[in-house]
């Protein structure tokens, strides 16, 4: 099975298999570790960035089941995110492509075929001063705002469809510079999430797994000087209550995303975190 953009697939040599041509593509390498190849290549002057699977092994399978864990067979998952998040107008990587071939789940090929995001910072980075350079001026704060609004109801939107992300920090949101953003602060920005490989998706969002995504954004946001008030905007946005109601009836569940935020830091930097 391979589904490929029309004006990606007429650029292709004639003559090759794609699948074989795609699983073969040379370029800037980003990751490449157990049987899976993170890379970003070029084509008639675009730039696109291609995840290629070539079978996890039957121990990685055993592995994982024995942790009662589905294991992650391949780039399913990543394009069916994709899509996911396309339908739930969050913004992310633009699909190109995927493919998927063989019946054997532990030699299973797959890839997915994305548009590269150009202009683009990761929140991690953006944010990386904050703590001793936080935003003063007027426009600096509302754009601090704009952008914790944004993130509780792109979080709050996930959980609610019954998607988890599992790898839930700052650095997998991309911020787009490129029009303008930082020049116009009442805008709402344009945060791209990505890093969908081990994304899970249900009816239903299990709390666990809402607890997991959201004290591990809390945790990446520890050192960049988030105020209480930061705080209790992302909390109350997220869950559509004011922060009264949200202390008195959802205090157990922020009390477990802080817990959860907490031991990821003391494991992180073997420190306790900071007082917030």
């Amino acid at each position: 099975m391979i589904e490929l953009e029309a004006e990606f697939a007429a650029q292709l040599p004639s003559g090759v298999d794609a699948f074989d041509y795609i699983m073969q593509l040379d370029g800037e390498m980003f990751r490449d570790i157990d049987n899976r190849r993170t890379l970003r290549f070029s084509l008639n002057d675009r730039r696109y960035f291609l995840k290629a699977h070539y079978g996890v092994g039957w121990k990685e399978i055993t592995k994982n089941l024995l942790q009662l864990r589905l294991p992650v067979l391949g780039a399913r998952n990543e394009w069916r995110a994709i899509q996911r998040l396309q339908q739930l107008d969050v913004d992310t990587m633009t699909l190109v492509g995927y493919g998927e071939r063989g019946l054997n789940p532990a030699r299973r090929q797959s890839f997915v075929i994305t548009g590269a995001l150009e202009e683009t910072v990761s929140l991690e980075d953006f944010c990386a001063d904050w703590e001793e350079h936080p935003p003063a001026t007027k426009a600096e704060l509302r754009f601090k705002r704009a952008l914790i609004n944004k993130l509780a109801e792109v979080s709050r939107r996930m959980h609610e469809s019954g998607m988890n992300h599992r790898d839930y920090y700052l650095c997998h949101f991309l911020l787009d510079r490129s029009a303008g953003a930082m020049k116009d602060p009442v805008s709402i920005p344009r945060l791209s999430l990505i890093d969908l490989h081990r994304v899970q998706i249900r009816k239903h969002t299990p709390l666990r797994w809402i607890v997991k995504d959201i004290g591990g954004l809390y945790f990446s946001s520890m050192r960049i000087g988030l105020t209480r008030r930061d705080l209790y905007r992302f909390m109350t946005t997220y869950k559509k209550k004011g922060l009264r109601d949200t202390l008195q009836q959802d205090g157990k569940f922020w009390s477990r995303c802080r817990l959860r935020a907490c031991s990821l830091y003391h494991s992180f930097y073997n420190e306790l975190p900071p007082a917030s």
